[in-house]
């Protein structure tokens, strides 16, 4: 029987789509039970492929004989040897192209609508980490949100619809995952922005992004409007663009809210969190549509593969957004906590300028789930 690759955009079309697929994951169990491909239609098996080298017949009764088979390790090289041996027992397989390392880092663009006066907003959605970032695109010009490392993803596309890049935006200081985007304003002369108040220690030149900017995107009827939302860092910022979308960061999810204990500061913080979401966002209209800088599970995604929904929708069932009681949505916040992100003084560290680590070492260190989340 064959063996083929299957590369990541294949596999983010079947997530998107829900389409049925068993993965037979070869990675160690420990790293399975922590990340692994999530998919609603999806069924696991693992088995540590050091159990496989004397061969695969102990395990031919798990895999299904009706269903998509696909293989996958870290790296690529241990799922490419046991797709190779569960072809030869007759078996028709693929294996993870590149690995989980190459999912880690595919981004698959969405449009998610137009704007009023002719423009475009694009999220790309990173599903093997949970992020999101965002491209508004306007009269020829294009402003970038919250960029992952993959920087030539962004540059590229701008160039397949005729865009130029001329301001990039973080909402925060990231430490789950390592910005793209002062390597993006560095390739194309764009202006980055960045909260002061998460920039302290910065040592490279930004321009100040305040609660009250305004940063016109082509045509001038197109403004992102900032708006200052402290809680998951102290610097956090929000974006209105077009009065009809509410870009939230990392302060407020689909199903989850954001955890302000990343620079160990969560007893300090958990009350700008509050205020944010309980006084500034109630201010806010409850028909701008949500998109977020990160999502936590796969069911947060909607039919078309992005992840967005009405502030009014998430003050109704958000649970992060009904606990009246603010002792009980201290404890939430600050107590029994996820894992905290993958090396994530090295990632903020990294956001800061201050060291600069080789790209293999940025893999490293991002690899994992997403981890910005409180539920």
């Amino acid at each position: 029987m064959t063996v083929k690759a299957m590369n990541s955009k294949e596999i983010a079309r079947k997530v998107i789509e829900k389409k049925e697929l068993f993965i037979l994951d070869v990675r160690n169990e420990g790293d399975f039970a922590d990340w692994k491909i999530e998919g609603e239609n999806f069924d696991y098996f693992n088995i540590p492929y050091f159990e496989l080298l004397d061969g695969v017949e102990e395990i031919m009764d798990k895999i299904p004989a009706d269903k998509e088979v696909l293989v996958v390790c870290a790296k690529e090289g241990s799922s490419m040897m046991v797709a190779e041996m569960l072809s030869d027992e007759g078996l028709d397989v693929s294996y993870l192209e590149g690995g989980m390392k190459t999912w880690s880092e595919y981004l698959e663009p969405v449009k998610v609508g137009d704007l009023k006066d002719g423009g475009e907003l694009y999220q790309f959605v990173r599903l093997g980490k949970g992020c999101l970032s965002y491209m508004v695109v306007s009269n020829g010009e294009a402003a970038i949100i919250d960029a992952t490392r993959m920087a030539d993803v962004y540059v590229n596309f701008a160039k397949e619809i005729n865009a130029k890049i001329t301001h990039v935006f973080d909402t925060h200081l990231h430490a789950d995952h390592i910005s793209g985007g002062r390597k993006i304003a560095e390739a194309t002369g764009a202006t980055y922005w960045l909260p002061p108040k998460d920039a302290g220690e910065v040592v490279f030149e930004y321009a100040a992004l305040e609660g009250g900017n305004d940063v016109v995107i082509g045509n001038s009827t197109i403004n992102i409007h900032a708006l200052y939302s402290p809680g998951h860092t102290i610097g956090s910022t929000s974006f209105v663009i077009d009065e009809k979308y509410l870009l939230s960061g990392d302060i407020l999810f689909i199903d989850s809210i954001g955890r302000p204990d990343l620079a160990g500061l969560a007893e300090d913080w958990v009350g700008d969190l509050r205020e944010s979401l309980y006084t500034r966002y109630r201010e806010l209209s409850e028909e701008l549509i949500v998109l977020p800088a990160h999502f936590m599970i796969i069911e947060e995604l909607n039919e078309d593969g992005s992840v967005a929904e009405k502030l009014g929708t998430l003050f109704a069932q958000n649970h992060g957004l009904n606990i009246e009681d603010e002792n009980e949505f201290r404890s939430m916040v600050t107590e029994n906590l996820p894992p905290q992100p993958n090396a994530y003084q090295e990632i903020r560290e990294t956001n800061m300028g201050k060291i600069t680590p080789d790209e293999e070492k940025q893999r490293e260190m991002e690899i994992g789930p997403n981890r910005c989340a409180v539920r």
